[in-house]
């Protein structure tokens, strides 16, 4: 199915307006410049700028509410999908996180904080830290439990994450950049995955993200710059190795989006410090040299690749052979694993459609149900547009022991958008599919630890999103 394009309607600048339509947020110094918008076809932008701690405290004063559901979901997931509970994630986010994090995204964290206070949510600093560290805890509780010889679950290692592509040159209509991105992750998370975040930062590239409430990266990282960049990934599939010791990804993460000026910018960024937690491929452009890029990043083995003609795909398989080997369980001879599969797909698709790519392409590839195994459109855990929950195989290893999963939501955007900060996000599945919380549980009876969260994920138009 095929849905249209709408536009954002820009609701104009008002001191916090939004927010004093839908929050009862004192008048604070901190908000000058702030606001919320009221969702549009799922989606909730809010603008935020100044100092960290300015940032901070307007994203936890102007999304508190949202916050605090979401630090429920996280606290299921983890519980269920780990064996730990919060009170771990917490002192984990103190005593190994927190020491190596730079001040700049300290000061925003203990704003958040700050701002959660200021309407009256009981959460503090390690609980926002904890949140943030969400991506990546799946690895270090898989670390932590073989340093100290806990038997942990079977399958501990986080399950894979995405599809996505970047292409340039002669595969795009117009010779420049296009770049798209589904994130695939439990529909407890997924169905509230839909904040857009406007930041004009003290210091650094202003930039637009998707994101989680309460977290100061995308977490499924797609965004753009002032400075052209843009920047997604897809997790490297049965990735395993963590280092306590290094710089947190969610960190890096946000350091990339907001600093990087050129693809070694990136490349830098995210090799500084790295932890090995939430492993990627991250898929690069910098849309004022018209260049792409892959950087494979795993804890031992990175790799980085570049080109101004071509493509690069991404889908949760490993590139490079030696990390394949060393740091992943990966079943690349498997040519039924969904990573493969997709990886098919994605390589008929670019092929098929070479010279012709353009955002309005790219959205019918996100929303693309044809199963490379079978050949037959039907939607599954193989397919672009990922539907794990109606897999003719059953749930399998997604929900062994992770809940619900499939594609929640998506981006497109060319490079005639990005040089305006601008780009398209589709809440929902790409195709047009709703999920119902409720007929899924009673099919799925086995899935009953998720009632308390899971609610329904709608699937809505296209929409354009744009710094203001």
């Amino acid at each position: 199915m095929r849905r249209g394009l709408s536009i954002v309607v820009v609701m104009g600048g008002m001191l916090c307006g939004a927010m004093a339509a839908t929050h009862s947020a004192k008048v604070d110094a901190r908000m000058k410049g702030a606001y919320r918008h009221p969702a549009v076809n799922g989606w909730t932008q809010m603008h935020l700028e100044g100092t960290p701690a300015e940032i901070g405290f307007q994203h936890g004063a102007l999304l508190a509410s949202e916050i605090a559901d979401l630090q429920k979901v996280f606290a299921l997931e983890l519980s269920h999908d780990t064996g730990k509970d919060w009170k771990f994630f917490r002192t984990a986010a103190q005593n190994m996180m927190w020491p190596h994090v730079e001040s700049e995204y300290r000061e925003e964290m203990q704003g958040i904080a700050d701002g959660l206070k200021s309407q009256g949510v009981a959460l503090d600093l390690w609980d926002v830290v904890a949140m943030n560290g969400s991506q990546e805890w799946s690895y270090y509780v898989e670390q932590y439990d073989k340093e100290h010889k806990i038997a942990s679950l079977s399958t501990v290692t986080a399950p894979d994450h995405c599809s996505a592509f970047v292409a340039t040159g002669s595969y795009t209509k117009d010779g420049h950049v296009v770049i798209a991105h589904n994130n695939w992750t439990n529909y407890l998370d997924g169905a509230r995955w839909t904040m857009i975040f406007d930041i004009a930062p003290t210091h650094g590239y202003r930039l637009l993200m998707d994101g989680l409430p309460g977290l100061i990266h995308s977490g499924d990282d797609f965004g753009v710059n002032a400075a052209g960049i843009v920047i997604t990934e897809t997790t490297i599939g049965a990735f395993h190795g963590y280092d306590p010791n290094g710089i947190p990804e969610f960190v890096r993460a946000r350091k990339a989006m907001q600093y990087s000026a050129s693809i070694d910018d990136v490349a830098r960024i995210f090799k500084n410090g790295n932890n090995g937690g939430y492993a990627n491929d991250w898929l690069i452009a910098d849309t004022r040299k018209n260049e792409i890029a892959s950087l494979e990043l795993g804890l031992k083995n990175v790799t980085l690749e570049r080109k101004s003609d071509g493509y690069f795909v991404g889908s949760n398989f490993p590139i490079n052979e030696k990390l394949t080997t060393e740091e992943t369980t990966f079943a690349e001879n498997d040519p039924t694993n969904s990573a493969n599969a997709r990886h098919k797909r994605w390589l008929q698709v670019m092929a098929d459609n070479k010279g012709k790519i353009d955002v309005e392409l790219a959205q019918q590839f996100l929303a693309d149900h044809k199963d490379s195994v079978t050949g037959k459109v039907e939607a599954n855990e193989r397919t672009l547009c990922g539907h794990v929950e109606a897999s003719p195989r059953g749930m399998g290893d997604w929900q062994k022991p992770y809940g619900t999963a499939g594609a929640a939501q998506n981006k497109a955007a060319d490079a005639a958008m990005i040089s305006k900060m601008s780009f398209t996000a589709a809440a929902g599945h790409a195709c047009g599919t709703d999920f119902h919380a409720a007929s899924h549980l009673q099919e799925h009876p086995e899935m009953a630890w998720e009632k308390p969260e899971l609610r329904d994920m709608k699937a809505y138009p296209w929409t354009r999103v744009r710094a203001e």
